[in-house]
């Protein structure tokens, strides 16, 4: 239990790092937003709990497949706010978009053979 709660603290720690200086400097936030710190502390918690080279291998490749249908939300959401959308709703097609593409991924990804 320790160890989730510490986990939960590193990395809630770093969420509110990068909101914060987005406040004052949204590329700066903008730019520890973007890091894959995420993906990093994932595999920092699986390695220790499961250091299995094979499984480590395994779970990085398919993150690689899953951030690139991620990516479009990130020209989706700008475009919908300037064009005047609010920002729950461009939030959400964002978001909408990005579960669609991620199904698209789990659909093709096979067929390429690509295992996820």
């Amino acid at each position: 239990m320790l160890f989730l709660t510490l986990k939960a603290l590193i990395s809630g720690i770093l969420i509110a790092l990068a909101s914060t200086l987005a406040k004052r400097y949204p590329g700066f936030g903008a730019l520890i937003a973007s890091l894959p710190l995420v993906s990093v502390l994932g595999m920092l918690w699986l390695w220790g709990e499961k250091p299995d080279a094979s499984n480590m291998a395994a779970h990085v490749q398919a993150t690689f497949w899953f951030i690139l249908p991620s990516l479009p939300m990130f020209l989706v959401i700008p475009a919908l706010l300037r064009a005047g959308i609010g920002f729950w709703p461009a939030l959400g097609l964002g978001c909408a978009l990005t579960i669609a593409l991620y199904f698209a991924m789990l659909a093709l990804a096979p067929r390429l053979g690509i295992a996820l």
